[in-house]
Protein backbone atom coordinates (compact mmCIF):
# COMPACT_ATOMS: atom_id res chain seq x y z
CA UNK A 1 0.00 0.00 0.00
CA UNK A 2 1.13 3.85 -1.07
CA UNK A 3 1.65 5.01 2.62
CA UNK A 4 0.90 8.21 1.09
CA UNK A 5 -2.77 7.58 0.72
CA UNK A 6 -3.27 5.70 3.71
CA UNK A 7 -5.83 7.60 4.72
CA UNK A 8 -7.77 8.05 1.24
CA UNK A 9 -10.00 6.45 -0.34
CA UNK A 10 -11.65 2.74 1.04
CA UNK A 11 -10.62 2.03 3.88
CA UNK A 12 -11.14 -1.31 6.26
CA UNK A 13 -12.40 -0.83 9.69
CA UNK A 14 -13.30 -2.12 12.40
CA UNK A 15 -15.90 -1.20 15.40
CA UNK A 16 -15.97 -2.89 18.73
CA UNK A 17 -19.07 -3.18 20.69
CA UNK A 18 -20.86 -4.91 23.61
CA UNK A 19 -21.42 -8.30 23.09
CA UNK A 20 -24.79 -8.99 22.43
CA UNK A 21 -25.66 -6.23 20.40
CA UNK A 22 -23.46 -6.71 16.85
CA UNK A 23 -26.73 -7.19 14.68
CA UNK A 24 -27.89 -3.72 16.06
CA UNK A 25 -24.70 -2.42 15.35
CA UNK A 26 -24.42 -3.53 11.44
CA UNK A 27 -27.81 -1.82 10.93
CA UNK A 28 -26.68 1.22 12.50
CA UNK A 29 -23.61 1.33 9.94
CA UNK A 30 -25.40 0.34 7.03
CA UNK A 31 -27.73 3.12 7.62
CA UNK A 32 -24.63 5.74 8.22
CA UNK A 33 -23.61 4.98 5.10
CA UNK A 34 -20.99 2.19 5.70
CA UNK A 35 -20.05 -0.82 2.82
CA UNK A 36 -19.44 -3.97 3.67
CA UNK A 37 -20.81 -4.41 7.13
CA UNK A 38 -20.43 -7.59 8.47
CA UNK A 39 -21.29 -8.86 12.27
CA UNK A 40 -17.99 -10.77 14.17
CA UNK A 41 -17.44 -11.32 17.38
CA UNK A 42 -17.87 -8.37 19.70
CA UNK A 43 -18.12 -5.77 16.93
CA UNK A 44 -18.54 -5.09 13.00
CA UNK A 45 -16.12 -4.89 10.28
CA UNK A 46 -16.88 -2.42 7.59
CA UNK A 47 -15.65 -0.17 4.55
CA UNK A 48 -15.66 3.30 4.01
CA UNK A 49 -14.00 6.73 3.46
CA UNK A 50 -12.39 8.84 6.56
CA UNK A 51 -15.81 11.13 6.06
CA UNK A 52 -17.86 7.76 7.01
CA UNK A 53 -15.00 7.62 9.95
CA UNK A 54 -15.85 10.80 11.07
CA UNK A 55 -19.76 10.04 10.79
CA UNK A 56 -19.55 7.37 12.65
CA UNK A 57 -17.70 8.38 15.49
CA UNK A 58 -19.83 11.19 15.51
CA UNK A 59 -23.45 9.23 15.09
CA UNK A 60 -23.27 5.73 16.61
CA UNK A 61 -24.61 4.62 19.82
CA UNK A 62 -23.93 1.37 19.77
CA UNK A 63 -19.78 1.30 18.96
CA UNK A 64 -17.18 1.85 21.26
CA UNK A 65 -14.68 2.81 19.19
CA UNK A 66 -14.15 2.89 15.20
CA UNK A 67 -10.85 1.35 14.68
CA UNK A 68 -9.17 1.93 11.07
CA UNK A 69 -6.93 -1.66 10.03
CA UNK A 70 -3.30 -0.07 8.71
CA UNK A 71 -2.16 -3.95 7.80
CA UNK A 72 -3.59 -7.20 8.12
CA UNK A 73 -0.54 -10.00 7.96
CA UNK A 74 0.22 -13.86 8.09
CA UNK A 75 2.70 -14.13 11.12
CA UNK A 76 4.37 -16.41 13.50
CA UNK A 77 6.77 -14.58 15.68
CA UNK A 78 7.08 -11.68 17.50
CA UNK A 79 9.81 -10.31 14.40
CA UNK A 80 7.40 -10.81 12.22
CA UNK A 81 4.41 -8.69 13.94
CA UNK A 82 7.28 -6.03 14.39
CA UNK A 83 8.22 -6.24 10.55
CA UNK A 84 4.78 -5.32 9.60
CA UNK A 85 4.45 -2.75 12.05
CA UNK A 86 8.00 -0.68 10.72
CA UNK A 87 6.79 -0.94 7.06
CA UNK A 88 4.17 1.36 7.96
CA UNK A 89 4.70 4.68 7.38
CA UNK A 90 3.97 6.48 10.87
CA UNK A 91 5.20 9.71 10.19
CA UNK A 92 2.78 10.27 7.56
CA UNK A 93 0.06 9.38 10.25
CA UNK A 94 0.38 11.44 13.06
CA UNK A 95 3.12 14.28 14.75
CA UNK A 96 5.94 12.52 16.06
CA UNK A 97 5.46 15.15 19.22
CA UNK A 98 2.19 13.07 19.89
CA UNK A 99 2.26 10.22 22.60
CA UNK A 100 1.40 6.85 21.64
CA UNK A 101 -0.48 4.18 23.97
CA UNK A 102 -0.43 0.20 22.11
CA UNK A 103 -2.52 -2.13 23.19
CA UNK A 104 -2.53 -5.91 22.47
CA UNK A 105 -5.30 -8.26 22.28
CA UNK A 106 -5.59 -11.84 21.09
CA UNK A 107 -7.24 -15.26 20.54
CA UNK A 108 -5.67 -18.49 20.09
CA UNK A 109 -2.52 -16.74 19.86
CA UNK A 110 1.60 -18.91 19.57
CA UNK A 111 2.87 -16.08 20.95
CA UNK A 112 3.82 -16.42 24.45
CA UNK A 113 3.70 -12.95 26.14
CA UNK A 114 1.64 -10.51 24.86
CA UNK A 115 2.97 -7.94 26.81
CA UNK A 116 6.39 -8.79 24.51
CA UNK A 117 4.43 -8.48 20.97
CA UNK A 118 3.06 -5.54 22.80
CA UNK A 119 6.59 -3.96 23.79
CA UNK A 120 7.97 -5.02 19.88
CA UNK A 121 4.95 -3.44 18.26
CA UNK A 122 5.94 -0.11 20.04
CA UNK A 123 9.44 -0.56 19.60
CA UNK A 124 8.69 -0.93 15.57
CA UNK A 125 6.54 2.42 15.55
CA UNK A 126 9.45 4.80 17.32
CA UNK A 127 11.91 3.10 15.48
CA UNK A 128 10.10 4.30 12.43
CA UNK A 129 9.87 7.47 13.35
CA UNK A 130 13.61 7.78 14.70
CA UNK A 131 14.93 6.26 11.47
CA UNK A 132 12.51 8.60 8.93
CA UNK A 133 12.59 12.11 11.68
CA UNK A 134 15.67 11.34 13.66
CA UNK A 135 13.09 11.36 16.64
CA UNK A 136 10.83 9.03 18.50
CA UNK A 137 7.06 9.25 20.18
CA UNK A 138 6.39 9.65 23.87
CA UNK A 139 4.30 6.57 25.35
CA UNK A 140 1.64 7.75 27.90
CA UNK A 141 -1.00 4.99 28.76
CA UNK A 142 -3.17 7.18 30.63
CA UNK A 143 -4.05 9.98 28.53
CA UNK A 144 -2.39 9.32 25.01
CA UNK A 145 -2.95 11.58 21.99
CA UNK A 146 -2.68 8.13 19.63
CA UNK A 147 -3.86 5.12 20.42
CA UNK A 148 -2.95 1.98 18.59
CA UNK A 149 -4.21 -1.45 18.75
CA UNK A 150 -2.84 -4.99 17.88
CA UNK A 151 -4.88 -8.33 17.28
CA UNK A 152 -3.58 -11.54 16.94
CA UNK A 153 -5.14 -14.73 15.87
CA UNK A 154 -4.05 -18.14 15.11
CA UNK A 155 -2.43 -17.06 11.58
CA UNK A 156 -2.76 -13.49 10.76
CA UNK A 157 -1.72 -9.97 13.06
CA UNK A 158 -3.89 -7.22 12.32
CA UNK A 159 -3.16 -3.60 13.56
CA UNK A 160 -5.25 -0.83 13.83
CA UNK A 161 -5.28 2.89 14.52
CA UNK A 162 -8.34 4.16 16.64
CA UNK A 163 -9.81 7.23 15.01
CA UNK A 164 -11.53 7.70 18.59
CA UNK A 165 -9.47 8.28 21.22
CA UNK A 166 -11.64 7.84 24.20
CA UNK A 167 -14.37 5.10 24.00
CA UNK A 168 -16.89 6.48 22.52
CA UNK A 169 -19.38 5.40 25.05
CA UNK A 170 -17.77 8.73 27.26
CA UNK A 171 -20.36 10.81 25.37
CA UNK A 172 -19.29 13.91 27.24
CA UNK A 173 -22.45 14.55 29.12
CA UNK A 174 -21.78 12.75 32.59
CA UNK A 175 -21.06 14.97 35.32
CA UNK A 176 -19.89 12.35 38.08
CA UNK A 177 -16.80 10.57 38.29
CA UNK A 178 -17.98 6.72 39.06
CA UNK A 179 -18.23 4.20 37.17
CA UNK A 180 -21.75 3.92 35.59
CA UNK A 181 -23.51 0.24 35.88
CA UNK A 182 -25.01 1.04 32.58
CA UNK A 183 -22.03 1.86 29.75
CA UNK A 184 -24.34 4.48 27.53
CA UNK A 185 -23.34 1.97 24.23
CA UNK A 186 -25.25 -0.27 26.16
CA UNK A 187 -28.10 1.42 27.50
CA UNK A 188 -29.02 2.68 23.84
CA UNK A 189 -28.55 -0.75 22.68
CA UNK A 190 -31.42 -1.84 25.37
CA UNK A 191 -33.60 1.19 24.75
CA UNK A 192 -33.16 0.36 20.57
CA UNK A 193 -34.05 -3.96 21.38
CA UNK A 194 -37.24 -2.45 23.31
CA UNK A 195 -38.73 -1.43 19.81
CA UNK A 196 -39.46 2.09 20.94
CA UNK A 197 -40.88 3.82 18.63
CA UNK A 198 -39.24 7.32 19.88
CA UNK A 199 -42.76 9.26 20.44
CA UNK A 200 -44.62 6.83 22.96
CA UNK A 201 -43.98 7.49 26.42
CA UNK A 202 -41.02 5.48 28.08
CA UNK A 203 -40.54 4.80 31.44
CA UNK A 204 -37.35 3.98 34.07
CA UNK A 205 -38.87 3.78 36.96
CA UNK A 206 -35.36 2.95 38.81
CA UNK A 207 -33.48 5.33 37.10
CA UNK A 208 -29.84 5.87 38.96
CA UNK A 209 -27.95 7.81 37.11
CA UNK A 210 -30.54 8.23 34.18
CA UNK A 211 -28.30 6.63 31.40
CA UNK A 212 -31.46 4.96 29.68
CA UNK A 213 -33.99 7.97 30.06
CA UNK A 214 -30.27 10.24 28.52
CA UNK A 215 -30.03 8.22 25.62
CA UNK A 216 -33.67 7.79 24.81
CA UNK A 217 -33.86 10.89 25.13
CA UNK A 218 -31.28 11.58 22.71
CA UNK A 219 -32.63 9.39 20.16
CA UNK A 220 -35.67 11.04 20.16
CA UNK A 221 -34.53 14.52 19.37
CA UNK A 222 -31.96 12.87 17.07
CA UNK A 223 -29.03 14.01 18.99
CA UNK A 224 -25.64 12.70 18.11
CA UNK A 225 -24.25 11.15 20.63
CA UNK A 226 -20.78 12.71 19.86
CA UNK A 227 -21.97 16.01 20.00
CA UNK A 228 -20.10 17.17 23.29
CA UNK A 229 -16.41 15.47 22.95
CA UNK A 230 -13.58 15.64 20.48
CA UNK A 231 -11.94 12.12 18.77
CA UNK A 232 -8.85 10.97 17.84
CA UNK A 233 -8.76 11.46 14.35
CA UNK A 234 -8.88 14.99 14.99
CA UNK A 235 -5.11 14.46 15.83
CA UNK A 236 -3.96 12.53 12.83
CA UNK A 237 -1.73 14.77 10.47
CA UNK A 238 -3.69 15.27 7.72
CA UNK A 239 -7.10 15.90 9.08
CA UNK A 240 -8.90 18.70 7.83
CA UNK A 241 -10.70 20.55 10.15
CA UNK A 242 -12.75 22.76 7.95
CA UNK A 243 -14.44 19.62 6.23
CA UNK A 244 -15.09 18.08 9.54
CA UNK A 245 -16.27 21.09 10.92
CA UNK A 246 -18.96 21.20 7.63
CA UNK A 247 -19.76 17.32 8.60
CA UNK A 248 -20.74 18.70 12.06
CA UNK A 249 -22.21 21.39 11.74
CA UNK A 250 -24.97 18.89 8.88
CA UNK A 251 -25.17 16.26 11.33
CA UNK A 252 -26.07 18.66 14.31
CA UNK A 253 -28.34 20.47 12.23
CA UNK A 254 -31.07 17.71 11.77
CA UNK A 255 -31.35 17.38 15.70
CA UNK A 256 -34.02 18.81 16.81
CA UNK A 257 -34.19 21.54 19.82
CA UNK A 258 -34.62 20.21 23.23
CA UNK A 259 -38.02 20.27 24.47
CA UNK A 260 -40.45 18.42 26.70
CA UNK A 261 -40.90 14.63 25.92
CA UNK A 262 -43.12 11.28 27.35
CA UNK A 263 -39.49 10.27 28.72
CA UNK A 264 -39.78 9.43 32.55
CA UNK A 265 -37.28 9.01 35.00
CA UNK A 266 -37.86 7.81 38.78
CA UNK A 267 -36.13 6.63 41.76
CA UNK A 268 -36.51 5.61 45.47
CA UNK A 269 -32.69 7.82 46.20
CA UNK A 270 -33.03 11.44 45.53
CA UNK A 271 -29.14 10.96 45.62
CA UNK A 272 -29.58 9.09 42.42
CA UNK A 273 -32.08 11.29 41.22
CA UNK A 274 -29.86 14.40 41.57
CA UNK A 275 -27.33 12.52 39.90
CA UNK A 276 -29.85 11.78 36.48
CA UNK A 277 -30.59 15.47 36.71
CA UNK A 278 -27.42 16.67 36.63
CA UNK A 279 -26.40 14.59 33.64
CA UNK A 280 -29.48 15.68 32.10
CA UNK A 281 -28.50 18.95 32.16
CA UNK A 282 -24.83 18.23 30.98
CA UNK A 283 -26.38 16.78 28.20
CA UNK A 284 -28.44 19.85 27.14
CA UNK A 285 -31.69 18.20 27.89
CA UNK A 286 -32.81 20.09 31.00
CA UNK A 287 -36.93 20.20 31.34
CA UNK A 288 -36.62 17.16 28.61
CA UNK A 289 -37.29 13.80 30.89
CA UNK A 290 -40.35 14.23 33.63
CA UNK A 291 -38.17 13.20 36.64
CA UNK A 292 -39.65 12.42 40.35
CA UNK A 293 -38.01 10.64 43.71
CA UNK A 294 -40.68 7.34 44.07
CA UNK A 295 -41.00 3.92 44.68
CA UNK A 296 -40.63 2.07 41.79
CA UNK A 297 -43.22 -0.31 44.12
CA UNK A 298 -45.92 2.16 44.44
CA UNK A 299 -45.34 4.40 41.32
CA UNK A 300 -48.46 3.76 39.08
CA UNK A 301 -48.09 3.96 35.40
CA UNK A 302 -47.23 7.37 33.36
CA UNK A 303 -49.93 6.59 30.88
CA UNK A 304 -52.13 3.86 29.08
CA UNK A 305 -49.77 2.31 27.67
CA UNK A 306 -45.89 2.27 26.76
CA UNK A 307 -42.10 1.27 27.45
CA UNK A 308 -41.26 0.70 30.72
CA UNK A 309 -37.17 -0.26 30.72
CA UNK A 310 -35.04 -0.55 33.88
CA UNK A 311 -31.83 -1.65 35.36
CA UNK A 312 -32.73 -2.80 38.63
CA UNK A 313 -30.37 -1.69 41.31
CA UNK A 314 -28.60 -3.11 44.38
CA UNK A 315 -28.37 -2.51 48.27
CA UNK A 316 -29.34 0.87 49.92
CA UNK A 317 -31.70 1.93 46.63
CA UNK A 318 -34.18 0.03 47.39
CA UNK A 319 -34.00 0.23 50.74
CA UNK A 320 -31.58 -0.24 54.00
CA UNK A 321 -33.22 -3.90 54.79
CA UNK A 322 -35.25 -5.19 51.74
CA UNK A 323 -33.26 -8.22 50.38
CA UNK A 324 -33.56 -8.97 46.46
CA UNK A 325 -35.04 -12.13 47.04
CA UNK A 326 -37.81 -9.95 48.30
CA UNK A 327 -37.62 -7.16 45.81
CA UNK A 328 -38.02 -9.21 42.95
CA UNK A 329 -41.30 -10.64 43.26
CA UNK A 330 -42.77 -6.99 44.26
CA UNK A 331 -41.08 -5.50 41.22
CA UNK A 332 -43.40 -8.37 39.68
CA UNK A 333 -46.76 -7.35 40.85
CA UNK A 334 -46.00 -4.04 40.15
CA UNK A 335 -45.79 -4.64 36.62
CA UNK A 336 -48.84 -6.22 36.81
CA UNK A 337 -51.17 -4.21 39.14
CA UNK A 338 -50.17 -0.92 37.72
CA UNK A 339 -48.17 -1.46 34.11
CA UNK A 340 -51.43 -3.62 32.51
CA UNK A 341 -51.06 -2.48 28.66
CA UNK A 342 -47.28 -1.86 29.05
CA UNK A 343 -44.18 -3.64 27.60
CA UNK A 344 -41.61 -3.81 30.34
CA UNK A 345 -37.92 -4.68 29.67
CA UNK A 346 -35.64 -5.24 32.87
CA UNK A 347 -31.98 -5.91 32.16
CA UNK A 348 -30.68 -7.93 34.80
CA UNK A 349 -26.96 -10.04 35.43
CA UNK A 350 -28.41 -11.72 38.75
CA UNK A 351 -29.03 -15.26 37.46
CA UNK A 352 -32.38 -15.55 40.22
CA UNK A 353 -33.73 -12.72 39.03
CA UNK A 354 -36.12 -14.54 36.37
CA UNK A 355 -36.95 -17.12 38.86
CA UNK A 356 -37.79 -14.71 41.18
CA UNK A 357 -40.18 -11.78 39.87
CA UNK A 358 -42.77 -14.67 39.08
CA UNK A 359 -43.54 -13.37 35.63
CA UNK A 360 -43.15 -15.63 31.92
CA UNK A 361 -41.23 -13.33 29.92
CA UNK A 362 -41.93 -13.19 26.56
CA UNK A 363 -38.33 -12.96 25.33
CA UNK A 364 -34.72 -13.25 26.69
CA UNK A 365 -32.02 -11.35 24.46
CA UNK A 366 -28.66 -12.64 26.18
CA UNK A 367 -25.96 -8.96 26.43
CA UNK A 368 -23.04 -8.83 27.91
CA UNK A 369 -22.35 -5.79 30.34
CA UNK A 370 -18.29 -6.06 30.18
CA UNK A 371 -17.99 -9.65 30.99
CA UNK A 372 -20.89 -9.73 32.86
CA UNK A 373 -23.47 -12.57 31.09
CA UNK A 374 -26.76 -10.36 31.62
CA UNK A 375 -30.38 -10.87 29.71
CA UNK A 376 -32.66 -8.33 28.76
CA UNK A 377 -36.59 -9.99 29.82
CA UNK A 378 -39.39 -9.07 28.01
CA UNK A 379 -42.60 -8.80 29.65
CA UNK A 380 -45.70 -7.77 27.56
CA UNK A 381 -48.35 -6.92 30.67
CA UNK A 382 -51.76 -7.29 28.46
CA UNK A 383 -54.88 -5.63 29.88
CA UNK A 384 -56.27 -7.95 32.48
CA UNK A 385 -52.94 -10.21 33.51
CA UNK A 386 -53.67 -8.26 37.29
CA UNK A 387 -56.82 -9.62 37.79
CA UNK A 388 -57.23 -11.85 40.69
CA UNK A 389 -59.35 -14.42 41.88
CA UNK A 390 -60.41 -14.86 37.97
CA UNK A 391 -63.28 -17.20 37.57
CA UNK A 392 -62.67 -21.04 36.20
CA UNK A 393 -61.74 -20.78 32.34
CA UNK A 394 -60.63 -17.02 32.60
CA UNK A 395 -56.98 -17.43 33.64
CA UNK A 396 -54.78 -14.34 33.27
CA UNK A 397 -52.32 -14.11 30.53
CA UNK A 398 -49.38 -12.92 32.25
CA UNK A 399 -48.39 -16.38 33.66
CA UNK A 400 -46.19 -16.95 36.58
CA UNK A 401 -42.68 -18.01 35.63
CA UNK A 402 -41.80 -21.53 35.83
CA UNK A 403 -39.27 -23.17 37.72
Amino acid sequence: MNQATLLQGTLTFFAPCPRGLEALLVSELQALGASDAQTAPGGAAFRGDMALCWRINLCSRIASRVLLQLVKAPYKTDKEVYDATFAIDWPTLFEVAKSIRVDVNAIRSPVKSLDFVTLRIKDAVCDNFRAKVKSRPNVDTREPDIRIQGFLDATHFTLYIDTSGEPLFKRGYRSDVGEAPLKENLAAGIVMLTGWDRQSPLYDPMCGSGTLVIEAAMMALDMPPGALREFGFQKFLDHDADEWQALRTEVMGRASKPRPLEIFASDIAGRELRRTRDNLVAAGLANVVVTAEADALEVPAPGKEGVLVTNPPYGVRIGETMDLAELYPKLGDAFKARFAGWNCYVFSGDPQFAKLIRLKATRRTPLFNGPLECRLYEYRMVSGSARKNAPDGDKPEQQEEGQ
